[in-house]
């Protein structure tokens, strides 16, 4: 029950509710329970608290699936308990591993193993079998001091803070010599990242840009419906129309109802529109590939000679479906979607446009930073689209907001985020959001970056240094307990 608990109230610490002192509180609550347990019974507990931080902390799996995707009712609720109860496996994982390498409690278990395992059991979650890095600890910290380590190591570094966080709490908890070392500790974790926090590590290069988000706010059961597409047309064209004294315009994923062939013309029109007021406009767009046969998801640049950015990293069962081809006619006649669409090259180039070098990410995959390392030191702005609509008016938005965010930290640049539904946000360098959009509603948001250069140290490395010591700190731990 305690671990049930504990794991509903973890999504709290994210946004929208963002009360990010309560991890490392609930993070020392589950040591306390694992203490003493044994392999079975930490695996256990471990199960249960995954089980339900993720019912709570991605209930909207279920809006997206049956609301908007359309799947049956008993299928939707069946693919996000399946989710859940995978998700929910790797706390298994990590409880099981502790309790094998360091069943006693005391400092070694605390201090090392525990941060050690999750770690690296949550490393191994955000890529084995596609990867899905939702509610990594790390996100929670956004808004907080340890915000400031996400520049130094990533993602990681901030779970990482948060699990050293919550040791030192179980310490204070507990009797010993330990609790004069544990406050010392507590202050240089937080210390050290409120003092990083300040710390800009890149470079201003050239001119600020200014930026025009177009959020179209067409709701999903409506998109693809042939008696909107004139509508969605118009609209694009006409929030463009009153951006065109910007230098970058950017609508959001998959803005137009269409393959890019199919409006060709439209697109032709809008790219001289922007022309005429200097201006260049991005847009999300699906498009069929006659070379190669196959559909992609696209980000098209309206240049003179226009660039495509092609998504590498899918959504499985949202884009691209891992079933044998009997399920696939069974989708087919329940009139669900069924077709695939392809991932682009991996490591493409950023795109050269409006003076900036873009690192772009479409929807999901500004989940995965560690895939985007290959832009640095070269890009200058972020820029993602995203269509969070089919979430919703739940947290998902907001936790995505959130995930952007911590992009922006690690590689200190700006980033320019539309959506077509919201949240469309302006990200600075520091994961603040000077300009956001409201949910829900057609909204043209401006604002200006200024384009940045160089490396962090998190661009730097990645995630390979920090990664690898835990693995071994685990190898010395199993070479200590052989028999």
């Amino acid at each position: 029950m305690w671990a049930a608990l504990l794991g509903a109230a973890l999504p709290l610490a994210y946004a929208p509710f963002d009360l990010w002192w309560l991890a490392p509180l609930l993070l020392a609550g589950l040591w306390a329970l694992w203490d003493g347990q044994n392999s079975r019974d930490a695996a256990w507990t471990g199960f249960v608290f995954g089980t339900a931080q993720f019912l709570a902390g991605t209930y909207w799996l279920y809006i997206s699936i049956h609301v908007f995707g359309g799947a049956p009712l008993v299928l939707a609720v069946g693919l996000m308990f399946a989710v859940v109860l995978i998700m929910a496996a790797y706390f298994a994982l990590t409880g099981w591993l502790a309790a094998r390498l360091a069943p006693e409690s005391g400092a070694l278990r605390w201090w090392l193993v525990l941060p050690a395992t999750w770690l690296v059991v949550e490393w191994l979650r955000g890529w084995l079998f596609s990867g899905f890095g939702w509610l990594a600890l790390g996100y929670s910290q956004t808004d907080s001091p340890l915000g400031g380590w996400a520049p130094v190591g990533g993602l990681y570094l901030m779970t990482l803070a948060v699990l050293i966080s919550a040791s030192a709490l179980r310490v204070l908890a507990a009797p010993g010599v330990g609790r004069i070392v544990a406050p010392l500790v507590l202050v240089a974790v937080w210390g050290g990242g409120a003092l990083f926090a300040r710390v800009e590590f890149t470079t201003p290069v050239g001119e600020p840009v200014s930026i025009a988000l177009a959020q179209g706010s067409v709701p999903q059961d409506l998109k693809w419906a042939p008696e909107q597409f004139e509508t969605t047309l118009q609209l694009y064209s006409g929030l463009t129309e009153r951006a065109l004294d910007h230098d970058l315009i950017i609508w959001p994923e998959a803005a137009i109802p269409a393959l890019a062939h199919q409006v060709d013309s439209y697109l032709r029109a809008i790219r001289g529109l922007a022309a005429e007021g200097g201006a260049t406009v991005l847009l999300g767009i699906l498009r069929y590939d006659f070379d190669l046969d196959q559909y992609e998801n696209t980000l098209l640049a309206l240049t003179d000679e226009p660039e495509y950015y092609v998504k590498h990293h899918l959504v499985p069962f949202g884009e691209y479906f891992p079933v044998p081809a009997w399920v696939r006619n069974w989708m087919r006649l329940m009139n669900l979607p069924y077709t695939d669409i392809a991932a682009g090259p991996a490591n493409q180039p950023p795109l050269e446009v409006a003076g900036q070098r873009l690192a772009v990410s479409i929807c999901y995959e500004d989940l995965f930073g560690a895939k985007q390392l290959h832009y640095y030191p070269d890009a200058t702005l972020l820029v993602n689209v995203s269509n969070d609509a089919w979430f919703g008016d739940s947290i998902a938005p907001h936790q995505h907001l959130q995930i952007a965010r911590l992009r922006a930290m690690e590689s200190r640049r700006w980033m320019a985020r539309s959506t077509n539904t919201g949240v469309s946000a302006m990200i600075d360098p520091f994961g603040a959001v000077p300009g956001a959009s409201p949910q829900f509603e057609t909204y043209l948001l401006s604002g200006e970056a200024q384009g940045r250069t160089g490396h962090t140290p998190y661009t730097r490395t990645g995630n390979a240094p920090l990664v690898t010591l835990a693995f071994f700190a685990l190898l010395a731990c199993a070479w200590r307990r052989r028999p």
